[in-house]
């Protein structure tokens, strides 16, 4: 598994955390960037870093691109996963552009086989393909 691959699961956890707590993700982003002691202490990779500042950021436009191309699907009624790796792979299809959207789509479908249901992977890849053609044309 490549370090970018790691970085994405820990944002993935991060942002389900902080919806599950009902928590903002920068708090608990910064609970994690308290540098623990000992054989156990896990630090956060700048690239996780990178993901969930951003992805806080733009979270009003990704929200958005979400429920307009998610036909029938209220974000709320949406599985906690899927949600959170809608708005992980949005924020890197739209704002980082060193990575292909090919590979972010991807690594989304990859995220949601191994951790929701069975039918999340045809939805969360239509909605990505859907914005990752519509890209150029929004406005950001």
């Amino acid at each position: 598994m490549s370090a970018r691959t790691k970085a994405r699961k820990a944002a993935l956890d991060i942002l389900f955390e902080a919806d599950i707590r009902g928590t903002s993700t920068l708090d608990l982003l910064n609970q994690r960037l308290v540098q623990d002691e000992g054989q156990d202490a896990r630090p956060v990779r700048e690239f996780t870093q990178e993901l969930i500042i951003g992805i806080e950021a733009h979270r009003r436009k990704i929200d958005e691109l979400i429920t307009t191309y998610a036909q029938g699907w209220d974000m709320d009624r949406l599985p906690n996963v899927d949600r959170n790796v809608l708005r992980l792979a949005i924020f890197e299809i739209l704002w980082s552009p060193e990575v292909p959207d090919a590979v972010v789509i991807d690594e989304a479908l990859t995220l949601v086989k191994e951790l929701s249901t069975d039918d999340s992977g045809g939805y969360v890849h239509g909605v990505l393909g859907r914005v990752s053609a519509i890209k150029d044309d929004l406005s950001l």
